[in-house]
């Protein structure tokens, strides 16, 4: 039996080919977004008053409140991520937020230390 010996090169075949879609109701198929009315009403959310704007700054959070760090012994043994990216409509509430803080800033001249 003889040996040949040769040198082997991994070849990433997904560089080259795209990945194709071939279930039969591919054009058929549509993604109906059923939370679009809201995201797009959260969006367009104007803040005109002073309770309310309070009222959002302090009902969102600024951070996540489930993150965690787990310590033991004063050792960090797990971390818990943040799990509000979860949420759907985290970007809007994040935005909503921030347009409570600016309304609370420009228009009312407050500081808004106390919310960050």
């Amino acid at each position: 039996m003889s040996v040949i010996n040769q040198n082997h090169q991994d070849i990433v075949l997904s560089a080259f080919i795209q990945p194709m879609d071939i279930s039969p109701n591919t054009d058929r198929r549509k993604n109906i977004d059923l939370l679009k009315p809201l995201r797009q009403w959260l969006d367009n959310l104007e803040i005109h008053n002073r309770k309310l704007a309070y009222f959002i700054a302090k009902f969102i959070p600024a951070q996540c409140p489930f993150e965690r760090d787990i310590t033991l012994f004063g050792r960090k043994i797990a971390h818990i991520p943040p799990m509000c990216k979860l949420n759907p409509l985290y970007d809007q509430f994040v935005g909503l937020r921030f347009r409570a803080l600016c309304y609370l800033v420009d228009q009312c001249g407050e500081d808004i230390q106390s919310y960050c």
